[in-house]
């Protein structure tokens, strides 16, 4: 092709405009960038994008949390702040930022206790958490203890051999009350022979599988906390059930004599028959959208009875390889129903629910969900079998921790709380075996470098004998 003059400028004209259009394209594309984000988040266990925890948390919220970030003008202390909060704010405005300079405003810092640079004070309807680090998940739990209910306390009875709330034993609850801490509740101890009362608002009593008798005067103020409407949690475990035998037929109630083995429990490597498993749960507002399987390790089964103003709905069940055992449990074991033995599915926890007496006829439903703070007008009880499943030695078996989470936010009338379990750190530990150590060790201190003095030395004499 025969180049002249205009063809020349033509081609000029056109890189030009080329290169005009190019930019400008750039420049838009830039433009939108400004206006108009998109993440993608290819980590491994997804560490930017928030947990559906998270995301369950953040619904709670009718009003934006304020959050008051202590960090000294230092981008790497501030930049991860911002950047954890825009992650909660993709989907609505839910957290509100700001920065305090700690050296600018001293007062402030002593008034909050402000220890550490970058540290947060979360604020909302005049409730406040402070958190050390920004992390989601310190800042999900500070979350959820401050949309929670407020002034709800866990009463446990002592004085009888109850399982103890803030013991460390392995038949005891301090890793249990420790989680309920977290998510806001109130935990506290009550012997009935010091304090012969039992308070009512905003409180659940757990008798946690108590092993020496009650007094008579005890049962007697425990059976009148029901009936004024109080909201209970007991927990049983396989023997008679003794004093509180009057407790049980009140509530229609009758626990089965013997201990609940399964069968099924061999298949997943456990040898103890005693240990029985729920995989699948009737429906309850209480294992609502709950999959995890959860284990018991000594439980007692119960049927219902006799008719009254209680609904019961069994929201614990046993696998059909089940049987209640009443011989002792040595040697080889098997179902044998002379001796009176109830084969699977067993019910080991009911949820027992009715009108809160004296409550006004009008206002006799279930507060909703959407008013965390409406006055309970439903008596709430719960009867499970078992009260080693929260016990500091099987807590961590399955689901028990987020089972026993999930309970007693129902009891406490926190309906939108149940199920939102505890945020956790992604684990990205490597755990190697001292075997894997050692050969990474050797691999790493000898034979790399020997193969790359080998590789060295190869192509030098090579290069040599030419």
């Amino acid at each position: 092709m025969k180049i002249n003059r205009k063809t020349h400028l033509e081609i000029r004209l056109q890189n030009l405009l080329f290169s005009a259009l190019f930019l400008a394209v750039i420049g838009l594309l830039a433009w939108l960038s400004t206006e108009y984000s998109i993440r993608f988040d290819w980590t491994a266990g997804h560490q930017h994008t928030l947990s559906s925890n998270s995301l369950k948390v953040l619904e709670l919220f009718k009003e934006p949390v304020t959050v008051t970030a202590y960090a000294r003008e230092n981008q790497q202390v501030r930049e991860p702040i911002r950047e954890l909060v825009d992650r909660y704010n993709e989907g609505g405005q839910t957290l509100a930022l700001d920065f305090i300079n700690p050296d600018t405003q001293p007062d402030r810092v002593r008034q909050w206790g402000i220890k550490v640079d970058g540290e947060l004070v979360l604020t909302y309807q005049g409730r406040t958490e402070k958190i050390e680090e920004a992390r989601e998940m310190t800042l999900t739990n500070a979350l959820q203890r401050l949309v929670a209910p407020i002034d709800r306390e866990i009463v446990f009875l002592s004085g009888h051999g109850e399982r103890a709330p803030e013991g460390d034993a392995s038949h005891d609850l301090k890793q249990f009350t420790d989680e309920l801490k977290r998510k806001g509740f109130k935990v506290s101890a009550l012997n009935l022979a010091a304090t012969p009362k039992l308070p009512m608002n905003n409180q659940v009593l757990v008798i946690a599988s108590p092993k020496s008798a009650m007094l008579p005067g005890e049962i007697k103020l425990i059976q009148n906390y029901v009936a004024a409407g109080g909201a209970l949690w007991w927990l049983s475990d396989p023997g008679p059930s003794g004093s509180l035998q009057p407790l049980a037929e009140n509530l229609g109630i009758q626990l089965l004599p013997g201990t609940v083995v399964d069968a099924s429990t061999q298949l997943l490597g456990i040898d103890d028959p005693t240990f029985a498993l729920v995989a699948d749960y009737p429906p309850h507002p209480i294992t609502k959208g709950f999959q995890e399987m959860t284990v018991f390790p000594s439980s007692v089964a119960m049927v219902i009875k006799t008719e009254n103003d209680f609904e019961r709905d069994p929201f614990l069940v046993t696998l059909e390889r089940s049987w209640t055992e009443t011989s002792p449990l040595e040697g080889k074991i098997a179902f044998d129903a002379a001796l009176g033995e109830k084969r699977g599915p067993l019910d080991i926890g009911i949820a027992l629910n009715r009108p809160k007496p004296g409550a006004p006829a009008s206002s006799q439903a279930v507060a909703p969900e959407s008013n965390l703070a409406a006055k309970p007008s439903e008596q709430r009880l719960v009867i499970i079998g078992d009260g080693d499943f929260l016990s500091n030695a099987y807590l961590g078996n399955g689901g028990n921790l987020a089972l026993g989470v999930n309970i007693l936010q129902w009891l406490s009338q926190s309906d939108t709380m149940i199920n939102i379990q505890k945020a956790e750190a992604p684990d990205r530990k490597i755990q190697l075996s001292s075997l894997a150590s050692g050969a990474m060790a050797i691999g790493f201190l000898f034979v790399i470098p020997f193969l790359l003095i080998g590789t060295g030395a190869f192509v030098w004499f090579k290069r040599r004998n030419r």
